[in-house]
């Protein structure tokens, strides 16, 4: 068992952040929402966190009962985490924070952003008032990872995974999807310069890609 500190304060808010404030520990989350993960990926995920502390914060979220660790079946037979349902209740707390820190004016710019992190912004900004009738299903590329994009009657599902039957595909790094999507890089820009590659139907995939202000008036 790790020794963790405690606040000795008898107030929910407390007790939450005796499990989940420590540092990095909300993050370690946030890479396990789409779904489990091997330690080698946590850690291409967190670049900043140390391979000690990363063992350390996985053995009190398990401790906490926020997470587990199990073998995965032949032939991949790997160790990997994964959320419990408990855990699986922190993305809303999450997105939260995330729509809240989104509108910082002190919010850095320029840092790495881990594939997950940008896929769960998606997930926190998207706009249903935007969205309104606009129905389509994507996937999205992002190095080797895969997600399927689904849109439909001012709700949006974004999940692990690829898409069999789609409008487009859209395909680039995280930087540039970060700013053609938040960063006011016109799309018709980035696609010439072939950082953005779009398979299918562009109009599609330009209008998914405007669904996700910052700008608390144009969230739901």
């Amino acid at each position: 068992m790790t020794s963790k500190r405690t606040y000795e304060d008898g107030c929910a808010t407390a007790h939450a952040l005796d499990l989940i404030g420590e540092r990095w520990a909300l993050l370690v989350v946030r890479e396990l929402i789409l779904g489990p993960k091997r330690f080698t990926d946590l850690r291409a995920g967190l670049p900043g966190i140390s391979p000690n502390v990363l063992t350390q914060r996985l053995e009190e979220l398990e401790e906490s009962g926020l997470l587990r660790r199990r073998k995965l079946p032949p032939p991949a037979s790997s160790w990997v985490y994964e959320l419990t349902d408990r855990g699986l209740q922190l993305e809303q707390v999450i997105m939260s924070l995330g729509r809240w820190g989104a509108k910082s004016p002190s919010l850095l710019q320029g840092y790495p952003l881990s594939i997950d992190a940008l896929v769960l912004s998606f997930r926190t900004m998207f706009s249903a008032k935007l969205a309104g009738d606009f129905a389509t299903t994507l996937e999205l590329r992002i190095g080797e990872d895969r997600f399927r994009a689904t849109v439909a009657n001012g709700e949006m599902e974004l999940v692990r995974g690829s898409a069999d039957k789609r409008d487009a595909i859209i395909e680039g790094t995280t930087d540039t999807l970060v700013a053609v999507v938040y960063g006011g890089r016109k799309f018709a820009e980035a696609m010439k310069s072939g950082e953005l590659k779009v398979e299918g139907d562009k109009a599609v995939a330009k209008r998914f890609l405007t669904l996700f202000p910052v700008s608390e008036d144009e969230q739901r």
